[in-house]
């Protein structure tokens, strides 16, 4: 077999256009993971016992299900109660859920590493708990999280591939109908495997560049 990377030629829009559908599903993904983890991970510390037996819940749901039956409860099962969602939407919402289930525990750990002594302080100065939460805590628990998420949003770039099980054409979607139409899976999916490989690095090395910034000046034991 002759390795042929010409043949793609034809079908590059077609692929730069699932491609950009993949980056705007994973950009609204990550931020909704990242909303709904910081509201889950205050839960998991609120004194509460109600909300931080719920959100552990949560936790523990979406952790341990398998993310293609998530997807295709919301795609194929909420219909049958009369719920329709549009492909894209779903992928969004489903990405948005099962990662902002993992991303509570790297801002729950980032809450938890902060010390006794400034939350005391800030309430001293009299600062109501919102404020001290809102302008003190989270901020610090996020610069504290941020390679944990970073690590959330690589797979959940790669778990968008799973989503052309809905019929998204995001960028394996178009990959495979590129593969069924020129009989040459080989060059399409090495181009695939390729571009996941070097977006993932590119984003792993944006992320640990993003956390030094965020932590100069501070010592690696608190960041």
């Amino acid at each position: 077999m002759r390795f042929d990377l010409s043949i793609l030629w034809p079908h590059l829009p077609f692929l730069w256009k699932g491609a950009v559908l993949s980056a705007e599903v994973c950009l609204l993904a990550i931020i909704g993971s990242v909303v709904l983890g910081a509201l889950v991970a205050i839960a998991r510390t609120s004194s509460a016992k109600p909300l931080r037996w719920l959100a552990l819940a949560y936790v523990d749901l979406f952790r341990n299900v398998p993310f293609l039956v998530q997807l295709f409860f919301f795609y194929y099962g909420l219909p049958e109660l009369g719920i329709y969602i549009d492909a894209f939407t779903t992928g969004v919402i489903a990405l948005s859920i099962a990662g902002g289930a993992f991303a509570s525990d790297a801002i729950r750990s980032g809450i938890l590493a902060i010390e006794p002594g400034i939350i005391e302080a800030a309430e001293v100065s009299g600062l109501s708990r919102r404020v001290i939460f809102t302008r003190i805590v989270l901020p610090i628990a996020l610069r504290t999280a941020i390679r944990p998420l970073g690590a959330v949003l690589v797979n959940m770039i790669l778990t968008s591939s799973i989503l052309s099980a809905i019929t998204l054409n995001e960028l394996t979607g178009s990959g495979r109908i590129v593969a069924s139409d020129t009989f040459r899976p080989f060059e399409v999916y090495a181009v695939l495997l390729v571009f996941y490989a070097a977006l993932t690095y590119a984003v792993s090395i944006a992320v640990n560049l993003l956390h030094v910034r965020l932590n100069r000046g501070i010592s690696q034991d608190v960041a």
